[in-house]
């Protein structure tokens, strides 16, 4: 590659990037998920397209693929909060083993008796399709207001369920047939210890180390902490373990170990995340030729069926029968689990491996992804509202960052005060933070003023609130305790949930 192929691949990936993240705009507005434009861009970009780039690299597709997959499960990890997913935890792991499991062989079954597909392929498109996709769920879920338990299971799952369903499409796609089911068992079992139990350690040591080392400069930070979890994958992977469980646990660790200047390195990530998802769903859609899919539409849609109306609904009632979820509850969970990149980017290992209709399979999984992802994702609001689990109208908790002043031994807390929120017509006075901190700053419609003891709080106001290190616990659960109950919430306490950004 000269300099001048390099100047004309740069501008193309700042204009693909530009087009992308315009899209957003377009696409949040309009409702159509982020996903299907991304795949537009590349299949418009494609053979058959516009451009007309002719592109058929299935390996580097999936090389790149796994990348952007750690990059996107750090950012997901790094967001997840800790308080509610704890207690989600047992249910997600269900569902990413016995749920996969289950759903696995009801997609293979309906795809080899309805299709016609032999047993081998079924068995890989039933692998492939039984993973939710961590990109989807991350990007869906936080825009719906979901119970936090259906949420908290929802994007644990899909952080979870990567590992096992990899390691399946494998095994399926190897030379040779799968002799013995509970040697497969097994390895997906060590597979996923290994994976957890580095991705743990990595968490732990990198969060002690960046809360004891002072870097010189706020913007290493950021650095840092994706290269710790980018790590955590890596030695997942080198043990003979799950990267991308490894990465996602690391991530969790990381995510709520408040760290130091914390806000900038969760704006660095969510770029990261954003930048992996475009490159990834600009790939696969130059991947595609879209006069090869015509054939494939039918079983796409027959085997889409069964996986969303049968093998769905029954994984997940038979992976949460022992936590006594509702009924509703398991109706949205069922119905909200999107698939996206993952499916069509595990459906490029079979085609790396060289199994014979592989293309066929791709092409399926696409149609399947694309078609079903356009069904799903925009009534999934609807369907909330429908089961009456649409949280929308009930008090949305705080966003609070923190960004330590060393010197001072302090913190400046950044509060949102969100559509919801009980703090709303609170005054300042009212708040009744610890001694040690205090209000000093009230962003309002563009506009910042220091407000007064008697300045009434309202929906959409942004307070910088000063707390010195002993009492910044005590003025974060104050500050969520008002957010949740209003002005009487822990009458002259400090009761509320902490350890929450």
């Amino acid at each position: 590659m000269t300099v001048h192929h390099l100047n004309q691949l740069l501008l193309v990936c700042s204009l693909v990037l530009l087009i992308a993240v315009a899209a957003v705009r377009v696409s949040s507005r309009s409702g159509l998920p982020t996903l299907l434009v991304y795949l537009g861009i590349g299949v418009a970009m494609g053979q058959d397209g516009i451009a007309d780039i002719r592109f058929d690299n299935a390996e580097l597709t999936q090389v790149i693929g796994y990348a952007a997959l750690v990059v996107i499960l750090a950012e997901g990890g790094l967001g997840t909060k800790l308080r509610e997913v704890r207690p989600a935890l047992p249910a997600a792991a269900a569902l990413a083993v016995v749920g996969v499991t289950v759903s696995v062989g009801v997609t293979a079954t309906g795809a080899h008796y309805l299709v016609g597909l032999e047993w081998r392929q079924a068995l890989i498109i039933g692998a492939v399709v039984s993973s939710t996709d961590a990109a989807a769920v991350f990007s869906v879920l936080r825009k719906v207001p979901l119970p936090t338990r259906v949420k908290a299971v929802l994007e644990a799952e899909s952080g979870f369920n990567d590992a096992p369903v990899v390691i399946l499409v494998v095994a399926f796609s190897a030379a040779g047939p799968v002799e013995h089911w509970y040697a497969l068992v097994g390895e997906i079992a060590l597979e996923l210890t290994i994976g957890a139990v580095v991705g743990l350690a990595v968490g732990w040591a990198g969060s002690f180390a960046l809360r004891h080392v002072a870097l010189p400069a706020s913007g290493l930070y950021p650095i840092a902490v994706m290269a710790i979890a980018v790590m955590a994958y890596a030695v997942g992977a080198l043990a003979h373990g799950s990267g991308f469980l490894a990465v996602y646990l690391a991530s969790m660790v990381l995510g709520n170990a408040k760290l130091p200047h914390w806000p900038a390195t969760r704006g660095f990530a969510e770029g990261l995340g954003w930048m992996a998802q475009i490159g990834m769903f600009v790939l696969l859609g130059l991947l595609v030729t879209p006069h090869d899919l015509w054939d494939d539409i039918w079983p796409a849609l027959v085997i889409g069926l069964v996986l969303t109306m049968v093998a769905r609904p029954l994984s997940v009632l038979v992976s949460l029968l022992p936590f006594r979820v509702r009924w509703r509850e398991q109706a949205l969970m069922s119905w909200a689990g999107l698939r996206g990149a993952v499916p069509i980017i595990l459906a490029t290992i079979p085609m790396v491996s060289g199994i014979e209709n592989s293309l066929r399979i791709f092409n399926i999984v696409f149609v399947l992804v694309v078609v079903y992802t356009l069904i799903q994702g925009p009534t999934l609001p609807w369907l909330a509202r429908t089961l009456r689990l649409d949280k929308s109208a009930e008090a949305a908790d705080l966003g609070i960052e923190s960004a330590p002043l060393e010197r001072l031994r302090g913190h400046l807390l950044s509060v949102d005060i969100p559509e919801g929120s009980r703090m709303h017509g609170v005054e300042v006075a009212e708040l009744r933070l610890p001694a040690g901190s205090a209000v000093t700053l009230v962003v309002r419609e563009g506009r910042s003023f220091v407000p007064a003891p008697t300045t009434v709080l309202r929906h959409g106001d942004e307070l910088l609130v000063v707390a010195t290190d002993p009492v910044r616990d005590a003025a974060e659960r104050r500050l969520r305790a008002v957010g949740q109950g209003g002005k009487l919430a822990g009458w002259l306490g400090t009761a509320g949930r902490s350890g929450l950004r």
